[in-house]
């Protein structure tokens, strides 16, 4: 299901990313359109979080190209909102939940140049938009996890991005919080935002993204969810047999799937 280059928002192409000593994947090619919302599914230790990673220019010696709304090269980060998993995160920091937001701001401006009124709106919106508002003062150390997960989709969301790259954004959440963010994920691309979810929530992903790519050190799969009906790429990517349980109870959900369109009348208009 892969997009048309000339009209992707996001291409990848020839992406091959490791660590020393160890390849995660070679030769990735993806294009994404704008208001695509694509699930990456597969197993711990497939590759997800690096590719998310290496889209972004944060893994060394990473080779190939990503483009972003036309930015290529460190630009890339400045067109896309990430959120990582939570742990990656140093909590004990002594600022507070707006800090917090506005400090995802930084690179967006001038070093020399404080944040104004823009800005301040822009993490009023995005604590809005995570039901956070009410803790806008409170220390990011006395957070819950499902509130400091809430923190990292709102400073995603204050850099107004074009694209989001979302690594595990449910963990620690309830079944309302995970609900209330797949309606946010789904309303922001209704807005021509891409979002590509690295997610273990599958039956979340088959019911709320346009596209699902299963993913373990390189691309098994890319389809619609309701085209993967076939079970070889399932058991290719996630190591189980024909006879699993978990895979039967997949298959009737997946062959349930209706089918999304990306969501592409309006335009994103962030810069």
């Amino acid at each position: 299901m892969a997009a048309s280059s000339q009209d992707a928002l996001i291409r990848v192409s020839g992406l091959s990313a490791g660590y020393p000593g160890r390849a995660v994947f070679d030769g990735v090619d993806l294009d994404i359109l704008g208001g695509q919302f694509v699930g990456l599914l597969g197993p711990n230790g497939a590759g997800k979080t690096t590719l998310l990673r290496a889209m972004l220019g944060l893994i060394p010696g990473a080779r190939g190209t990503v483009r972003v709304a036309g930015r290529t090269g460190a630009q890339v980060r400045k067109a896309v909102g990430y959120v990582p998993q939570r742990h990656d995160v140093a909590w004990d920091f002594p600022i507070d939940v707006a800090s917090a937001v506005l400090n995802a701001t930084l690179d967006l401006r001038p070093w020399y140049k404080r944040a104004g009124a823009a800005e301040r709106d822009a993490v009023a919106d995005a604590l809005d938009s995570v039901n956070l508002t009410e803790l806008s003062a409170r220390p990011i150390a006395d957070l819950s996890g499902g509130q400091r997960q809430r923190v990292l989709v709102a400073r995603a969301l204050v850099r107004k991005p074009r694209a989001l790259f979302l690594d595990e954004p449910f963990t620690g959440l309830d079944i309302p919080s995970t609900e209330q963010l797949l309606a946010l994920f789904r309303e922001l691309a209704g807005h021509g935002i891409s979002i590509v979810m690295s997610t273990h929530n599958i039956v979340e992903a088959v019911d709320s993204c346009d596209r699902l790519i299963l993913f373990r050190g390189g691309v098994v799969a890319d389809s619609a969810p309701g085209q993967l009906c076939d079970t070889q790429p399932w058991m290719d990517t996630f190591g189980v047999g024909p006879e699993s349980p978990w895979l039967a109870a997949l298959q009737t959900h997946v062959q349930r799937a209706q089918p999304h369109q990306p969501h592409r009348a309006k335009e994103a208009t962030h810069a």
